[in-house]
């Protein structure tokens, strides 16, 4: 019997039981769109968060005081100040593989503007700060050199602090507005960066000469971090190594000596946000694969019934000179057709799910074409698996006992 043959018998059968057919196709359809649906957002939320990663700096560099803390306990306060103004420009004119750094230091408080008022951060940087965190001025201009010679009280504020401080619309440039009680007149804004990976809102941001906040708001001689950036992604382990040495150096560490300082790269962070994005895609589709599982099961229950159903027609078929191949052929293209005919609908029911979150649930969503040609193969996979038995049942009946079948 040809192929073109066994597809009209098993298209014919399955239209006489169009709602059981459609009944067991469900099971595939709700699997394959299951699966999409959940790899779209895993894909869509790891897109994300590269991205942002990136629009924070993807060679950005950070070292912070104090070493790692060992054995659950965190290093006394004293560890904490081993990064001074020295090492800032140590590492500036020393470090080959670093193409931008800045100090940073920060206060909390609150901004005040006349009846307006709004909690904060101020931040000490340096002139590379902005290129570091790719951060832009919108309008207005960034702080001098000659501004942090002389420790002056002037900042660039980011467009949140802006809509809490000036409601009204006016212009900040030149404004005066408060940190605390200590008066600092805005010189710039940057432009809207909107919400990090972690959630944080990053236009709700101050900037002010290091020195200033050093002297007019701490009043400490030590940093609390450094930023730096690396000449490019590729060399940034080199500029960790390169850091590490001139720092070890300086602070006159010895060789079996552990480091007062601890170095992050933005590769480590983006290698663990990726790690858990990866492991959550995995878990919701192992999740959404249940689905695909019962849904083969289903088929299998039913081409049982439909062979039980038919085997006075199946006789019928072996004594006309039917082979077993051929009735096992024409119930795994049964089959075969509900599988697919399922993942096919299943593709398209996903795709439109995954489009409808983006849209109304603004979730970020990525449908990678591997993920439907994945989803696809899974369920005629899942279709010849589960059909083979039933339509080897009905393959190896005896054809005299099959027709005397009741």
């Amino acid at each position: 019997m040809n192929f073109g043959n066994l597809l009209k018998i098993s298209l014919r059968a399955l239209g006489n039981n169009k709602f059981r057919s459609f009944l067991t196709m469900l099971g595939i359809i709700i699997g394959v769109a299951s699966v999409i649906t959940m790899l779209a957002i895993g894909q869509g939320s790891k897109r994300s968060i590269q991205q942002q990663i990136s629009e924070m700096g993807s060679n950005m560099i950070m070292i912070q005081p104090g070493a790692d803390t060992r054995g659950g306990v965190r290093q006394d306060a004293s560890s904490m100040q081993t990064l001074k103004l020295e090492d800032y420009e140590t590492i500036r004119k020393q470090v080959t593989s670093v193409v931008a750094v800045s100090p940073l230091v920060s206060s909390s408080g609150q901004l005040i503007n006349g009846n307006n008022n709004s909690p904060s951060s101020l931040q000490g940087v340096g002139l590379d700060y902005l290129s570091i965190r790719q951060y832009q001025i919108s309008e207005g201009d960034y702080f001098s050199e000659q501004d942090i010679r002389t420790a002056a009280k002037v900042c660039v504020v980011g467009k949140t602090v802006v809509e809490n401080l000036f409601p009204d619309g006016n212009d900040p440039i030149g404004k005066i507005i408060r940190f605390n009680s200590i008066p600092f007149r805005i010189t710039g804004v940057l432009k809207s960066k909107g919400y990090n990976a972690m959630g944080r809102d990053q236009d709700d941001i101050v900037l002010a000469p290091y020195t200033t906040v050093m002297k007019r708001i701490l009043s400490v001689t030590y940093l609390q971090q450094i930023v730096c950036s690396a000449v490019s992604e590729r060399r940034t382990e080199e500029a960790v190594e390169e850091i590490t040495e001139v720092l070890r150096y300086t602070h006159k560490i010895k060789v079996d000596g552990e480091d007062n300082f601890t170095i992050r790269s933005q590769q480590e962070l983006s290698s663990m946000m990726n790690s858990t994005t990866d492991l959550l895609t995995i878990l919701l589709s192992c999740i959404a694969g249940i689905s695909l599982l019962v849904g083969g099961i289903g088929i299998m229950n039913i081409m049982y019934v439909s062979v039980t159903e038919r085997t006075k027609e199946i006789g019928l078929r072996m004594s006309v000179g039917a082979r077993s191949r051929d009735i096992l052929s024409q119930f795994l293209v049964e089959a075969v057709i509900i599988s697919i005919t399922g993942g096919v609908i299943g593709v398209l029911l996903g795709v439109f799910c995954a489009i409808l979150i983006n849209v109304v649930a603004q979730w970020p969503v990525f449908v990678q074409p591997w993920s439907v040609l994945l989803s696809f193969g899974v369920c005629t996979v899942t279709g010849i698996f589960f059909g083979w038995y039933p339509a080897r049942k009905a393959s190896s009946l005896n054809p005299i006992d099959a027709i005397r079948y009741e």
